[in-house]
């Protein structure tokens, strides 16, 4: 039962965190493709960690990590106001290269140009 609620209460702040990014008005996030690739909060709720990531690399995701550091206290007054809980968690940013990583294994897919076959032929 708990476990089901930590999901849903993840799920809450994921979807009020990307409202929020959208309200910020800091150059390095609202410059970037940013998104939340997962959320973890603790038992006790009092920390979530929040991973992102970015189209444009790993380094520009750093940036992007300041710039959502220095508004930390904004978008947990927010989160506040938007999901009734009884303690608003405190947010950790971590930057991840996943949305990078997958781009590249996507092309490299893509590259190797396997045919597939067709419906009367038989796989060797």
């Amino acid at each position: 039962m708990a476990g089901h609620r930590m999901d849903r209460i993840s799920e809450d702040i994921r979807r009020e965190l990307s409202a929020v990014f959208r309200e910020l008005k800091d150059p390095r996030v609202t410059e970037c493709f940013l998104s939340i690739v997962r959320i973890e909060v603790t038992n006790d709720l009092s920390f979530c960690t929040v991973y992102v990531s970015t189209i444009e690399g790993l380094e520009r995701t750093k940036e992007a990590v300041k710039g959502l550091e220095s508004a930390a206290g904004f978008i947990r007054r927010e989160i506040g106001h938007r999901i009734k809980l009884r303690h608003t968690p405190q947010m950790i940013f971590k930057a991840t290269d996943a949305i990078e990583y997958g781009a590249n294994i996507s092309k490299i897919l893509k590259d190797l140009n396997i045919k597939e076959p067709e419906d009367g032929e038989e796989n060797d």
